[in-house]
C-alpha cells in the first residue's frame, strides 16, 4: 500500500489532468454498492456498478475494465481510502498501469473532490435505499452531474 505521502507533487497539483480519487457508495445494509471515479481537475465523475458489492476481486475487475477503456493521459493515478475493497490495488497498478495511492484513515478531506461528488450521487440515490446495479442509469446520473456547472470550475461543466 503506497501512501498519499509518496504520490508525485504534481498529483496533488489539481492544473494535472489524469488524477483520480475514488470511492464506494453503500447502500443498504451494505448489501450494495457503486464506485467512483472522480478526475481532480475537471471533476469529471465515473459510477461503476458493482455486481459482487464491496468485494475487492469485483472492484478490481470492474475497475481494470473501465480504466483501460480511458485515454493514457487520463490514467495518472487514483487516490484510495484503506477500505478492505482495494485488496487487489496491486493488480489495478499493474493491468492499466494505474498508480494508487491510499489516503490516512479516517481522513476524507484528502479526497474532497470525490467526497464532495459523493453527497451530489446522493441526491440521485439517497441513503437508506438498495443501489443499482443498472449501469445505464448510473451512466444517467453520470451525464446530468457532469453537466452540471460547478462554481468550483467558474460555472463551467466537467
Amino acid at each position: 500500500m503506497v501512501s498519499i505521502d509518496d504520490r508525485p507533487e504534481e498529483a496533488s497539483d489539481r492544473r494535472v489532468p489524469g488524477v483520480s480519487e475514488g470511492d464506494l457508495v453503500v447502500g443498504k445494509g451494505g448489501k450494495s454498492a457503486i464506485a467512483t471515479l472522480v478526475e481532480r481537475h475537471s471533476r469529471f465523475l465515473i459510477t461503476l456498478t458493482l455486481p459482487e458489492g464491496m468485494k475487492a476481486d469485483g472492484l478490481a475487475d470492474v475497475l481494470i475494465n473501465r480504466v483501460n477503456d480511458l485515454p493514457a493521459l487520463m490514467r495518472g493515478s487514483l487516490t484510495w481510502d484503506q477500505g478492505t475493497e482495494m485488496a487487489r490495488q496491486a493488480q489495478l497498478t499493474v493491468a492499466p498501469d494505474l498508480p494508487v495511492y491510499f489516503a490516512h484513515p479516517h481522513s476524507p478531506w484528502e479526497r474532497l473532490s470525490n467526497e464532495n461528488t459523493n453527497g451530489l450521487i446522493r441526491e440521485y440515490l439517497p441513503k437508506g435505499i438498495e443501489l443499482t446495479s443498472h449501469q445505464p442509469y448510473l451512466d444517467s446520473i453520470d451525464d446530468e452531474l457532469n453537466d452540471r456547472p460547478r462554481a468550483v470550475l467558474g460555472f463551467l461543466t466537467p
